[in-house]
């Protein structure tokens, strides 16, 4: 079956036209306007950003990558979308290649939009694909694809997939290709394992009766090689498994985090790193259940039901009384499930509690040492350790008593059969060998009891696990909740108004955090908001971001509602910092221009002299590029409080948004960033909260915020005239004399 090819309608249509023929690959179909519309095509065509963009809008995994060609053609997933002559996109849909002499040679296949399907030669692919050099090798661009669960989406709701262990089968589908060989060596296997009953039945009742020892060496060597057949079989079967295992392991996790940042914010406020890290443990089962269990047990299935029939011909007492046996057993298993279930989500509540708690000994070692707390510290995670081992000898229990049980059937059945068996040789109904032969037959059928009892457990953890990661997989995503998709603002109307908003973290029924706010910021302004510790200003920037709704009111930037508004464009226009911003294990250009693969220097430098941090980068040990973060070279709280200073002006934003943001700074530094960042302001509406009244008093709004409520408006020398609240919080802080 040749690729899916489609025309580009005109020049622009390129990059639109190969995501087309991708998805037609695996098996759905968009329309060329709608790809067009998602790419944000334009007279200029379509960048590879706005491609990756659309694939991810349908369902794709994508990611953009400089490479050579070698990485191309053997660790690239083909179809993939790669950059062609600087102007233009392709897809690479094949590569075949050959070693002749020093170089490699080959075919490169590719379906060109603009001309059908083509074929390079290695040396032409390269001439029009590769772009750049890096490292002394030649590098092109290339656009991975791969469908993530929610590209087989048929618009199912929800609710009815959140029922079914189904939904995660679509993970199958981009191998199946791969299980087609694994069921054609199953059922070569199966063939082999036919063959072997009626050997042993000719080697005992021909050649050992009669004393024929070639016929047995014959027989011997047969199954020799019948089980080094088999062995190799076995082999390519692990071989093909691990490669699909691996690659839904990761495609299982990969779309776990992808869905997990596409959450809203608020989603992280009520989850422990241990809960988040033992759901993505959770995929690890579902990977399991979806390819061996499933597979084996189908086999199993078909293998019982073969090996059935011939014991069925050879004697039909005996599989009646196997078949009772063994439902008993099974029945014996049953009893446990649900004991199991409860015990596994006691586990998974405990181990998540234990990696949190690992995880916190291990970030606060230094304040655990300089408060002496050792022990304490110590003497919790024992505890943790305690209620672990609880569960787990629990656990041990349960499947003592189990495998007690079972075994006893078991053994039972297998005496029964004996027994049997031996009557029958002796009354002469059935020779030694076919007696052997029934050894071999039923050892063949409980392979399959025990592959559908394992079957039962791993369904029953991945359903599990699935009931688990539904808390993410089927959370709504931020841009879902928003009520439009707005990706424009009025561009002479940036004032923020909030009009009668209240608004609690647990909800509206309870006291609430912000009550009936009504303010107004007008645009390219300076707004301050101070108060006390716990009057709420923290909570009223977080809902100028947009990362919880109003309980009540609304906020509005101009005259569109900011619920409207699509939540990433509208960060993409806000520069902020919170007073625990994150800084990663990356350089400190990294850091600061945390949103660009390609940093712009001129800004990168700007925003640091802005922020007063340039002169202590340049003092590091390799300037802007010292690794810096929890892996990296330690920093001061002032000295990280500037980097993030820096990351917002970096940004160019029209609106800032700083809490707390000079808050660890010296009198010096702050003085010389507030100086900075008076001409930064300049054109933006900005909000500063902050406790120090010195960083606010030249603000041209102030809001005095008092449990929750507004109670005084006005700039720094009007409030100070009214004596009022405002004044007291100068007074204490400055000894204003009366």
């Amino acid at each position: 079956m040749d690729f899916p090819f489609y025309h580009q309608h005109d020049s622009m249509d390129c990059g639109p036209a190969c995501l087309q023929m991708i998805a037609k690959f695996y098996g759905k179909m968009h329309s060329l306007q709608t790809l067009r519309e998602y790419c944000y095509a334009n007279r200029n065509g379509v960048t590879l950003l706005g491609i990756s963009d659309a694939a991810e809008r349908i369902g794709f995994r994508a990611m953009g990558i400089k490479t050579d060609f070698s990485k191309l053609a053997n660790k690239v997933i083909l179809p993939c979308i790669v950059h062609w002559k600087q102007d233009h996109f392709v897809v690479v849909y094949k590569i075949k290649i050959h070693k002749s002499g020093s170089k490699p040679k080959g075919t490169v296949y590719v379906s060109d939009p603009a001309f059908g399907r083509l074929k390079y030669s290695i040396e032409e692919f390269c001439d029009g694909w590769l772009s750049s050099v890096d490292k002394g090798k030649e590098k092109g661009m290339v656009l991975m694809l791969a469908p993530s669960i929610h590209f087989y989406d048929k618009g199912i709701n929800d609710e009815t997939k959140k029922q079914s262990i189904l939904f995660f089968l679509n993970y199958l589908r981009p191998h199946k290709k791969m299980f087609v060989q694994i069921v054609l060596g199953m059922l070569l296997g199966l063939v082999f394992q036919l063959i072997f009953p009626f050997l042993t039945q000719s080697m005992i009742d021909v050649g050992v009766l009669n004393n024929n020892l070639n016929f047995i060496i014959l027989i011997l060597v047969t199954q020799l090689i019948l089980s080094t057949s088999q062995l190799s079989v076995g082999f390519i079967q692990s071989w093909i498994f691990t490669h699909i295992n691996t690659r839904i392991n990761v495609a299982l996790i990969s779309d776990f985090i992808f869905k997990l940042l596409k959450l809203p914010i608020r989603f992280f406020d009520s989850k422990k790193t241990g809960d988040i890290m033992q759901r993505i443990g959770d995929h690890s089962r579902i990977e399991s259940f979806l390819t061996s269990s499933s597979l084996a047990t189908f086999f199993s299935l078909f293998n019982f039901f073969v090996f059935g029939i011939i014991l069925a011909i050879y004697n039909m007492q005996i599989l009646i009384i196997f078949v009772i046996g063994h439902s008993i057993y099974m029945g014996w298993i049953f009893l446990f499930l649900r004991v199991r279930r409860q015990l596994d989500f006691k586990r998974f509540e405990k181990a998540a509690k234990n990696q949190s708690n690992i995880i916190q000994i291990i970030e606060g070692a230094q304040e655990i040492k300089l408060n002496n707390c050792e022990n304490k510290v110590r003497c919790k995670w024992e505890k943790i350790q305690a209620e672990l081992f609880e569960v787990t000898v629990k656990g041990v229990s349960i499947d003592q008593v189990q495998s007690g049980g079972a075994f006893f059937i078991s053994q039972t059945l297998n005496i029964i059969l004996s027994v049997i068996a031996a009557k029958e040789v002796i009354e002469g109904r059935m020779t030694l060998g076919m007696m052997m032969s029934l050894s071999y037959i039923i050892g063949q059928l409980r392979g399959p009891i025990e592959n559908m009892i394992g079957f039962i457990h791993a369904y029953q953890d991945a359903k599990i696990s699935l009931e688990r990661l539904g808390e993410v997989h089927f959370q709504a995503n931020e841009d879902q909740i928003t009520e439009d998709d707005i990706t424009e603002l009025e561009p002479k109307d940036h004032n923020i108004r909030i009009e009668g908003l209240n608004f609690s973290y647990l909800g509206p029924k309870l006291t609430p955090v912000l009550s009936d706010i009504n303010l107004v910021i007008p645009q390219n302004k300076v707004t301050a908001i101070v108060g006390a510790s716990g009057s709420g200003k923290t909570t009223l920037i977080k809902l100028l971001m947009g990362n919880y709704l109003p309980d009540k009111g609304r906020i509005k930037i101009g005259h569109l509602d900011l619920n409207h508004i699509n939540p990433r464009f509208w960060r993409s226009k806000c520069g902020i910092v919170m007073q625990e911003g994150y800084l990663f294990s990356e350089s400190v250009a990294e850091n600061i221009a945390i949103g660009d693969d390609d940093i712009d220097k001129e800004r990168l430098y700007n925003a640091a002299i802005t922020a007063n941090i340039h002169d202590f980068i340049e003092e590091l040990p390799s300037g802007y590029n010292t690794v810096i973060g929890k892996e990296g070279s330690g920093i001061s709280q002032g000295q990280k409080q500037r980097i993030l200073i820096a990351r917002a002006v970096y940004k160019n934003p029209d609106f800032i948004f700083f809490d707390e943001a000079t808050n660890s700074l010296d009198a010096n530094n702050e003085s010389e960033i507030m100086r900075n960042m008076e001409r930064f302001f300049e054109g933006r509406t900005v909000v500063v909260v902050a406790h120090r009244l010195s960083t606010v008093q030249n603000a041209d709004q102030i809001v005095v915020l008092d449990k929750g409520k507004i109670v005084e408006i006005g700039n720094h020398q009007e409030l100070l005239n009214q004596k009022g609240y405002y004044y007291t919080l100068v007074k204490n802080q400055l000894n204003l004399s009366e």
